[in-house]
């Protein structure tokens, strides 16, 4: 049979007691407004903010980029528009055709990097222009 008094014989036991907020907390969406206004003041630190609140400042910081594209998404339904995820390079107006009869001059895109410029004209074929543009990555890369 079991008595109780035989673990008082065996001798100490060690107990832990676990203190501070428990793991997988869920945040409300306030308090997480709160906690991203307070880390947004001027003068405060997040990991300040962070240790006040008992998260890590990573989560406030993930909080914050969260919060970001929500502003950002709020701000773009609000405008009716869709923040584009590709923007196409799109060239300015084409000059008007000379009355002299001369052919008009194909568009130069014009690169500007580590204080060198290189000027590509299109010719309505890319290949040229992909072609320099891998070669200033492979430089760039490479340096």
């Amino acid at each position: 049979m079991f008595d109780v008094n035989d673990d008082a014989k065996g001798g100490y036991r060690r107990v832990e007691i676990l203190t501070g907020p428990g793991r997988r907390r869920r945040w409300s969406a306030e308090a997480k407004d709160r906690i991203v206004a307070e880390s947004l003041e001027p003068g405060a630190r997040v990991s300040e903010v962070a240790r006040r609140w008992q998260v890590c400042p990573q989560q406030v910081f993930g909080w914050r980029r969260e919060a970001r594209v929500d502003v950002a998404a709020d701000r773009a339904a609000k405008d009716g528009l869709a923040a584009p995820e590709f923007v196409p390079i799109v060239s300015g107006a084409p000059p008007p055709a000379s009355r002299s009869g001369k052919t008009p001059v194909a568009p130069v895109i014009e690169v500007r990097l580590a204080g060198a410029v290189v000027r590509v004209s299109c010719r309505g074929d890319s290949a040229e222009l992909t072609a320099v543009l891998r070669a200033i990555r492979a430089s760039a890369s490479e340096g």
